[in-house]
């Protein structure tokens, strides 16, 4: 063993001695450039790497100067084919009087947690049943046909489009969990095999790129909930969540009359989000990263839909539809997704481990055959977030796990049934907007 290392070497020499750190040194590392983190206590220098990281250099650098071994373990399937990667970069490893996580964390959590994961793994739950997603896939394309059908034999009245459009907005949603699954590599054993299909789904049958799904939705799950670092709840000056209530108060900043916000949700929330704000931010990502063949799978899937509407609408009535589309699905997407989190806990970086920071950003939703279906197993949010690559299919039986090892530590297991859900996301918008109004008017 080597001695306590300085800040700013390089790899360490094959053969020689690892240098050691203490957290202390590390905690400097948390740069933009100059970028240390710890995975199974060896200590990694991503300063360079992390532009290369297929997951992209956000996601990686979120866990700066910090201990990522859980989600290490939670993003990858072979974790012997991405140590390949990491061994180039490493410089040292932690001092032996240093504890794994650096911070006030539970050790005994944590060590439970893994715990509960290998018990995961040895009851063979990260495993998929390729006909669970056959059946999936199927009844998307299955769908897509009968509002075609719908539209050939009873042609363009409003009764056979408004069927038609409730048909292909079901079948957009479903497509959402279905490429969810395939970008958390939980449907094949080889991540390229999730890779493709994935573009194929989001691309052919959706109209957007993977590469930008990934991008933002990895960001969520590394970070739940932390301004900055989950793309989802960075959504001020147009709405504040949590914490930034009381900030935008204190600094009498006031863009939008946000103790309304609970109201003019219901006019720029649900209605807008897939038609406009995923359209152009979707667009603008495939271009600016030069993603080309995201790009054309998306060419496909306009090319698709307005070959097979555009001759019984004209293009106006072809375009109309869609929008239609869009404004359903995006019912759906809002409600579905945010359903789990809003009402939780948001805020600035907590530096918590892996199962308290997941726990304390997410809730479930009473289970049932349909509201499995219909969220795609989003009403297991907890399971999912613990294990982001476990398919859905096996969270029911996974969950008394989780619930036993919430229990011993004292965590908040929530399971809401699905309207309350459903009415927190507006409560929780109203709280967050009576809390910068008293911040604004008094401070």
């Amino acid at each position: 063993m080597g001695g306590v290392g300085e800040p700013g070497e390089g790899p360490a020499p094959p053969g020689a001695p690892l240098p050691t750190f203490r957290w202390e040194q590390i905690r400097q590392h948390n740069l933009p450039g100059d970028k240390w983190l710890v995975i199974e206590r060896r200590v990694y220098d991503i300063s360079r790497w992390a532009q290369r990281h297929p997951g992209g250099s956000r996601l990686i650098s979120h866990h700066g100067a910090e201990d990522a071994t859980d989600a290490f373990r939670a993003f990858h399937q072979d974790l012997n084919f991405v140590r390949k990667f990491l061994q180039p970069l490493l410089i040292g490893e932690l001092a032996p009087e240093e504890p794994s996580q650096d911070g006030p964390q539970d050790a005994q959590l944590v060590e439970d947690f893994r715990a509960l994961r290998q018990a995961a793994e040895d009851m063979e739950l990260f495993e998929a049943k390729p006909a669970f997603f056959a059946l999936l896939l199927g009844h998307i394309l299955a769908m897509e046909v009968l509002a075609w059908l719908v539209v050939y034999l009873f042609g363009p009245g409003w009764v056979p489009s408004t069927l038609a459009a409730l048909v292909l907005a079901t079948s957009q949603a479903q497509c959402w969990c279905l490429q969810h699954d395939l970008g958390h590599t939980s449907v094949f054993r080889k991540s390229q095999w999730n890779h493709v299909a994935q573009q194929f789904v989001m691309g052919q049958l959706k109209g957007f790129s993977a590469h930008w799904w990934n991008f933002r939705h990895f960001q969520h799950h590394a970070k739940p909930n932390i301004f900055h670092k989950d793309p989802d709840v960075t959504v001020a000056p147009v709405f504040l969540l949590g914490e930034s209530s009381v900030e935008y108060g204190k600094k009498k900043r006031r863009y939008l009359p946000y103790h309304r916000q609970h109201l003019y949700f219901f006019l720029i929330g649900p209605p807008l989000l897939t038609l406009v704000n995923f359209e152009v931010e979707n667009l603008a990502y495939m271009l600016v990263c030069m993603q080309w063949t995201d790009l054309l799978w998306a060419a496909s899937f306009y090319s698709r839909f307005f070959l097979c509407y555009a001759p019984f609408y004209g293009l106006p009535g072809a375009l109309l539809l869609f929008v239609a589309v869009r404004v359903l699905e995006s019912h759906w997407f809002v409600w579905i997704t945010q359903m789990n989190h809003i009402p939780k806990e948001i805020g600035h970086e907590k530096h918590r481990d892996w199962a308290s920071s997941q726990l304390a950003a997410t809730c479930n939703v009473e289970p049932s055959l349909f509201i499995d279906w219909f969220s795609g197993h989003l009403n297991f949010q907890i399971e999912h977030h613990l294990f982001p690559t476990m398919p859905r299919h096996n969270y029911r039986r996974v969950a008394p796990l989780v619930k036993a090892l919430c229990a011993k530590h004292g965590l908040n297991y929530e399971v809401k049934p699905f309207l309350t859900a459903l009415v927190d996301i507006i409560g929780s918008l109203k709280k967050s907007g009576d809390v910068w109004l008293e911040a604004y008017l008094h401070q």
